[in-house]
């Protein structure tokens, strides 16, 4: 399609070479801008290290390289952090990392709208800079970016002279956005931008020799009657994996399959033991989304007892591929498990979870008909939905 209009896009969570799967939903959703609408997008997204990059940071710097990825451009540029203690501070340096090559960037082929993927610390920066720039600025909520830092005094007030600068402001979901309501934004200024899906990848699969494969390519022993459970998610205390370990204490027949890594992955190890399940609990890091739809359709549930959330991607990749899901009440909870077949919105404890999984796979239901359940989901739809904002933004 024809370019007319330019998007300077900031994210701070992208993929690149060290994190393939880091804010993977940010590079799908302007993928699909770019690929199926008039805009044409240019992402920067900041790596923040620390003066002297060692240890973990050291490969890191290494990713830090501009390319021409997803269809469109991204730059890396580095900017200085301190570790744990600058969240403060993030957006400013941010901004005064990114402001010359913004510049040069809008020298060399105007952009008509700068976009912050992230409401902190990437929405105050691209606030600078868009103010800099004379261009009108879009904000996207995620979930997490306002309930951590909305939490603070300082994010707080970051977050509300942000909204307030900004010509538009996204949310993933209703929920989320009552919640920015309540935090003191404008509501009226909020439109509400859901997720996207792969529909030719997460799809149900035939349940016949799902399982066997599973077992080939993890190691995972799945006997005929044993119940599959998986969790897709960072191995963090918000995502609530421990949990779902203590309810397997009470579910004999039950297997847990764990997608994702995250910094609790040793005491949720420690956990499965000391409750009896390590043997039953097993770790498959953070894999390709390739891989995900045989794991998805071959499970009985997908059970994800996050303390928040905005609208979660795991939620809808589960659902197309033909598997319910045991949530709790967080974010866009109850706007994604709105029939039976989809699944139940529980409690947040180990008796509520465990009833939840329970009812869910007592319940007879085919896979197509779960699947219906997220039909609305597309990055097509996602693409054009934000076409058609920025374009009402720039008027």
């Amino acid at each position: 399609m024809r370019k007319t209009r330019r998007v300077l896009s900031l994210s701070t969570l992208f993929p690149n070479s060290l994190h393939p799967r880091f804010g993977i939903f940010v590079a799908k959703s302007l993928e699909a801008l770019q690929r199926d609408t008039q805009w044409d997008a240019t992402v920067i997204n900041p790596i923040g290290l620390p003066p002297v990059a060692l240890g973990r940071y050291k490969p890191l710097a290494a990713a830090a390289r501009n390319g021409h990825e997803f269809g469109f451009e991204i730059h890396r540029p580095i900017f200085r952090l301190l570790p744990k203690v600058g969240g403060r501070l993030n957006p400013r340096l941010i901004a005064k990392s990114v402001l010359p090559l913004a510049r040069r960037l809008h020298a060399d082929r105007p952009f008509d709208l700068v976009d912050a993927q992230f409401f902190y610390p990437d929405g105050p920066a691209a606030m600078i800079i868009a103010r800099d720039l004379g261009l009108p600025l879009s904000v996207k909520a995620r979930g997490a970016d306002i309930h951590h830092w909305g939490a603070r005094a300082y994010g707080r007030a970051a977050l509300l002279e942000t909204a307030r600068e900004a010509t538009g402001v996204l949310a993933v979901c209703e929920a989320l956005a009552d919640d920015m309501a309540t935090l003191g934004m404008e509501r009226e200024k909020i439109t509400v931008h859901y997720t996207g899906l792969d529909r030719d990848l997460f799809r149900p699969l035939d349940h016949l020799g799902l399982r066997a494969r599973l077992t080939n390519t993890f190691s995972v022993p799945i006997a005929k009657d044993d119940l599959l459970l998986v969790t897709v998610g960072a191995l963090i205390e918000r995502k609530g994996q421990a949990f779902v370990i203590k309810a397997l204490a009470d579910l004999p027949k039950a297997r847990l399959v764990l997608v994702g890594k995250g910094e609790d992955e040793t005491s949720l190890r420690a956990l499965a033991k000391e409750v009896g399940v390590a043997e039953r609990v097993h770790f498959l890091g953070s894999l390709a989304p390739s891989m995900l739809p045989p794991i998805l359709s071959a499970a009985d549930a997908m059970v994800l007892p996050s303390a928040s959330e905005g609208l979660a991607n795991a939620w809808i990749e589960a659902l197309a591929c033909g598997t319910p899901i045991v949530i709790t009440d967080a974010g866009g909870a109850r706007e994604v498990v709105t029939s039976p077949e989809a699944g139940v919105i529980v409690a947040r404890n180990c008796r509520a979870i465990r009833e939840g999984i329970e009812l869910v796979v007592d319940r007879p239901h085919s896979p197509d008909v779960v699947a219906a359940t997220a039909a609305n989901f597309s990055w097509e739809t996602n693409g054009r939905a934000l076409a058609e904002y920025y374009a009402r933004l720039i008027g």
